[in-house]
């Protein structure tokens, strides 16, 4: 196996080049289980991150992220969009994305209490990676349903169509890799 060596958040991780299509290839960047990096790059972040009143994120690799966030400015609460409906969930929101490693289209919802906690208030969007932006964009729609201010949007990568954009912050770009050329 091939693998991509990238520097971010002051640490080096090899990351295994994975088969998306015929066409392209994308560096695997997971932080499930990799504490060290997932701290330091949520501390990283945090230095970037205007004044805010609740973080959002998708199900599912952004989780240990935005709870490391959380966790590192002492706040109690951030919103987790899942990809489907739970028993606890009352008056869900939804909206759909298809995103650059899932072969499918999916839905994200929230619950109302997720919607009260963001009305009105500053919302900081959380991703692991931004590439295409679909993932991204549906968060947007969720916080602007639920009538919550986006304050900024950010990642620990920019991946993609998402390297350049200057309404993300993200602490490093992480190339694809087209074959054959």
């Amino acid at each position: 196996m091939e693998y991509y060596r990238i520097k971010v958040a002051g640490l080096e991780r090899d990351l295994p080049i994975c088969p998306i299509n015929e066409k392209l290839d994308i560096a695997g960047f997971v932080i499930f289980g990799d504490v060290e990096l997932t701290c330091a790059c949520a501390a990283e972040l945090i230095k970037k991150m205007p004044p805010h009143d609740i973080m959002i994120t998708a199900e599912s690799k952004g989780i240990p992220l935005i709870h490391e966030m959380a966790r590192q400015t002492g706040e109690n609460k951030y919103v987790l969009a899942r990809k489907a409906i739970k028993a606890y969930m009352v008056n869900p929101l939804k909206v759909e994305v298809k995103s650059i490693t899932t072969a499918k289209v999916q839905t994200l919802y929230i619950d109302e209490k997720d919607v009260s906690a963001m009305k009105g208030k500053r919302v900081v969007i959380v991703d692991d990676v931004i590439s295409t932006g679909e993932s991204l964009a549906a968060l947007e729609k969720l916080v602007e349903e639920a009538g919550g201010n986006i304050v900024a949007k950010m990642a620990i990568l920019a991946e993609g169509d998402a390297i350049g954009r200057e309404d993300i912050t993200y602490l490093e770009e992480l190339p694809l890799f087209f074959k054959g050329e």
